[in-house]
């Protein structure tokens, strides 16, 4: 198990032999936030922007694109204890298939390394990490 700190910040990384539940013990046990994202009902953008919005908790005006969700990730607050701040969030199963591929999803990704760098400019920590849903559907249904 690779330590939470180990990990440089702000970070975009794949998810890996990481497993989500340690990562979770790790941030709480530091007092940063956990969110947690299960993109496995998804195959499209728009999908991808629903899980996205249960799992951050965003607020209803979210606009389920890349510039709002840019807004409201460098919204979200650090959670903890007193003199904690971080976030760690984990967006598992995201689709690779024809209506949601490599292009979608790198730029979904640059959405997050941003947020990052906004984050740390702020002194606080941000690590997201992410796995790719193999196998999922590549071709549109008919």
């Amino acid at each position: 198990m690779t330590e939470l700190g180990a990990f440089p910040q702000p970070a975009v990384l794949l998810l890996g032999d990481c497993r989500p539940e340690d990562l979770e013990r790790q941030a709480r046990g530091v007092g940063h936030r956990w969110l947690r994202v299960d993109c496995a009902s998804a195959a499209d953008k728009a999908g991808v922007m629903d899980a996205l919005a249960r799992g951050l908790g965003l607020p209803p005006h979210f606009g389920r694109n890349l510039d709002a969700l840019y807004d409201c990730l460098t919204d979200l607050e650090p959670g903890g204890v007193p003199g904690a701040s971080g976030l760690v969030v984990v967006v598992q199963n995201l689709p690779d298939g024809a209506r949601f591929g490599a292009r979608q999803r790198e730029a979904l990704l640059e959405v997050f390394r941003d947020a990052g760098d906004d984050f740390a400019a702020r002194a606080i920590a941000f690590r997201m990490f992410y796995s790719v849903r193999r196998g999922a559907r590549r071709s549109a249904p008919a």
